[in-house]
């Protein structure tokens, strides 16, 4: 198993990797090779507020956001699921896509959607994907000498893919044939991996996968995967699970004003480094070392 370590340098997230722990603590100042933006839960939808959930200003809290990934060079951008919120109509909900996907997609030329159960309670996966024009629910891609790996959860427990409002939303799953791809995948791949998902592999309740240990156990055989970023249950949270870090993300759409928004953008350097910084209400973390 590789070597890893995690600590924190002026209230920032730090993670190593065993292709570089000499130089990350050797050069904690090294330019990073990746900058990737980070938003989840921006529920986005023209209806009024409930709750704590103020649908109508995840586009004003986006625009913030796009503000600071202006100035961070991002290589890339990642939706972490449950850009809209559910809509009366398809035709409804396709608008709310269009207006929160023409914001999110002048961020960042290259960027990444993970779907969020919210994103097909009134829309199938193929009408969402074309939505936001990517061909995939599940894939992975390589860049500047890391691998990522972009999951699915919204399946039930027989298989079948939500859409259409046909399902429970604590009923979230990777089926068989997603698990099977995921473990050829993670075999292939050499290099230090991240992986994006919506909903959570880090605990056993409704905001979790329901097959979320079998998911932890591909990923930990592969002994490449340094942490996981996901959504969902709208708070900030964070796990280690036998080595690998499980960083949960606050939502946008959660309070009201500038003061409630979160969003973050995750540095990675030469040395295989990561580094997480949160604006707003998202949190920063002190990781302990750890060694695996």
């Amino acid at each position: 198993m590789p070597d890893r370590r995690a600590f924190c340098v002026n209230g920032t997230l730090i993670l190593t990797s065993a292709m570089g722990v000499r130089t990350a603590f050797g050069d904690q100042t090294s330019e990073p090779v990746l900058k990737i933006g980070l938003v989840t839960d921006l529920h986005f939808a023209d209806k009024p507020t409930a709750g704590s959930r103020h649908y109508r200003e995840s586009p004003a809290k986006l625009t913030e956001a796009a503000q600071t990934f202006a100035n961070e060079d991002l290589s890339f951008i990642v939706e972490l699921g449950d850009l809209v919120d559910a809509a009366d109509s398809v035709a409804a909900e396709l608008g709310y896509l269009k207006t929160i996907n023409d914001l999110f997609s002048a961020i960042c030329e290259q960027r990444h959607y993970v779907l969020g159960n919210h994103c097909v309670t009134t829309l199938t996966k193929p009408e969402f994907l074309e939505g936001v024009g990517q061909s995939q629910s599940y894939y992975s891609f390589d860049s500047a000498g890391m691998h990522f790996v972009v999951l699915d959860a919204c399946f039930r427990s027989d298989g079948t893919p939500y859409g259409r409002k046909n399902f429970v939303w604590t009923d979230a799953n990777i089926p068989a044939s997603e698990l099977e791809w995921l473990k050829t995948d993670l075999e292939k791949n050499k290099k230090p991996t991240i992986v994006f998902a919506h909903q959570r592999l880090d605990v056993s309740n409704n905001h979790g996968v329901k097959n979320g240990n079998e998911v932890r156990a591909a990923l930990e055989s592969s002994g490449d995967v340094l942490a996981v970023f996901q959504g969902h249950s709208h708070k900030n949270d964070l796990t280690q699970i036998n080595g690998i870090h499980y960083c949960t993300l606050v939502a946008m759409v959660e309070g009201t004003q500038d003061d409630s928004n979160g969003f973050s953008v995750l540095s990675v350097d030469a040395a295989g480094t990561l580094r997480l910084s949160g604006f707003r209400k998202q949190d920063s973390h002190n990781w302990a070392g750890t060694k695996r």
